[in-house]
């Protein structure tokens, strides 16, 4: 490991609008990075498949079928997909579930649900078997107890306050739902840490600016994976939000981690 990603291991996975937290390796009061990370995913709304595409090989679509294979869900099911975004993740939820279950997209960002509308009313998916509302993922307007299984991908990292997500996808999670994230984490293959890292902060953030025009944004996304908990300290802020049976498996060496837990 690092001396950057060791210097990083002490951050509060914690924040407010009225105190200071971190945007990437910077130092911000609470309101402005929710405002920085909304500008960052309007920036990058309309090319967000082709960068991830563009950055992991591919590899993000391994990462989310993955994740798709391992919700537990069934015809019937409700699902809410937390930072939507795109909507890959939503619309893969949907297929598995078939017609009579039900997913519902929700981001706080306009314009990344937008294109996630978009995709699933292209899947015919809408109305029906989706819907798209906005909300804030730390105070979700939705019910107690009101789904199946609660999913986020990549996304989590941008909360101002981890914490109160985890307690708010516990709260809407009916007595036996599942929670499931795929976020990025650690590498544990020996070596893989070095490589990972000339590769993330000398290439990604290249090839924002040349794909998308916005190197910042790429930069951000860069310095956010390291200032995001590992997976061991992660699984034990799941825990403290209330959930049972946690776990996580590392896919690619730990570059991705996909943890889950559920609501006993």
């Amino acid at each position: 490991m690092n001396e950057t990603t060791r210097n990083i291991d002490s951050d509060t996975a914690s924040g407010s609008p009225e105190g200071t937290t971190h945007f990437g390796f910077e130092t911000v009061s609470g309101s402005e990075k929710v405002n920085r990370v909304m500008g960052v995913f309007s920036s990058v709304a309309s090319q967000y498949d082709i960068m991830n595409d563009v950055m992991s090989g591919g590899m993000h679509r391994l990462w989310k079928r993955r994740m798709i294979a391992t919700a537990a869900i069934g015809a019937g099911s409700r699902v809410l997909d937390v930072a939507a975004g795109s909507g890959d993740i939503a619309i893969g939820l949907a297929r598995k579930m078939g017609p009579t279950g039900r997913v519902v997209l929700t981001d706080l960002n306009g314009p990344m649900l937008a294109e996630g509308a978009r995709r699933v009313i292209d899947e015919g998916l809408l109305p029906g078997r989706a819907d798209c509302i906005q909300s804030d993922g730390t105070r979700l307007a939705f019910a107690d107890n009101a789904f199946d299984c609660v999913t986020i991908a990549f996304g989590i990292r941008n909360f101002l306050d981890i914490e109160a997500g985890l307690r708010e996808f516990y709260r809407i999670l009916k007595p036996g739902g599942q929670f499931i994230c795929l976020e990025f984490s650690r590498p544990v293959l020996p070596g893989l840490d070095v490589i990972y890292d000339a590769y993330s902060f000398n290439i990604i953030p290249l090839m924002g600016e040349k794909v998308t025009g916005d190197r910042d944004s790429y930069q951000y996304l860069v310095e956010s994976i390291r200032r995001f908990p590992d997976q061991k300290r992660f699984d034990k802020l799941i825990s403290r939000a209330g959930f049972d049976l946690v776990r996580h498996d590392n896919l690619t060496g730990g570059i991705v981690a996909l943890h889950r837990g559920y609501k006993v």
